[in-house]
């Protein structure tokens, strides 16, 4: 017997008396929950996204499809970056205004030195959560594989508003398959200790900007 018959078996032997019509877990929980909190319009929606975002010490900017790649940009030259990751998937577009940066490619053998030594990645998102000020990536191909966001110290993420704003978690996880790599992010990583001396970069990139990009 191997262990994945034992758990088996032990799972089989905990419910040997539940009867047969019990309600199942989908019926018996009530969703009867708020799915979000208070009336907003699509505007304030995006607003409290880029104030929750700014709270969690994330560097917010905002700006139209248009100027989309001149912000990029800039955020890469005030940041003196050398070299930037960029996701299979990416549209080129965002990167059309970069100069001076020699681009990283995504690869599946690059080692976790190699990719601490990139100083930025660059990449959209799957959806933004505005209640929570959170950032959630599904590994899609404008994203790259997890840790290509974790392992450089700077990550500007891209979200299309208002798309991909949602003002609630529940709303969020409608959107999202559960069997995809999901990176939850709400602002740059970081961590305390017992005295709550904070410090950023422990777990992921010391310093992410989000870039709400569209008409709103």
């Amino acid at each position: 017997m191997n262990s994945r018959e034992r758990i088996l078996g032990r799972v089989r032997r905990a419910l040997a008396d539940v009867p047969g019509d019990e309600a199942s877990y989908e019926r018996a929980v009530a969703r009867d929950y708020l799915r979000e909190h208070g009336e907003r319009t699509v505007e304030q929606t995006v607003d409290l996204l880029a104030e929750n975002l700014a709270d969690y010490r994330a560097i917010v900017h905002r700006c139209t499809a248009d100027d989309l790649a001149a912000t990029v940009a800039g955020i890469l030259s005030a940041r003196g970056t050398r070299t930037v990751l960029v996701p299979p998937g990416l549209d080129p577009g965002w990167l059309a205004a970069v100069e001076g940066a020699e681009r990283v490619a995504d690869r599946a053998e690059s080692t976790p030195h190699e990719l601490d030594g990139v100083d930025s990645v660059v990449t959209g998102c799957a959806v933004a959560i505005a209640e929570t000020g959170t950032i959630v990536l599904d590994g899609g191909p404008d994203q790259g594989r997890r840790r290509v966001t974790l392992v450089p110290d700077h990550h500007i993420c891209v979200v299309r508003v208002p798309e991909q704003v949602v003002s609630s978690v529940p709303q969020a996880l409608e959107r999202l398959d559960p069997v995809r790599p999901l990176t939850w992010i709400s602002g740059p990583s970081a961590t305390s200790d017992i005295e709550l001396d904070r410090v950023e970069g422990v777990h992921g990139p010391r310093t992410l900007e989000v870039v709400l990009v569209g008409e709103v």
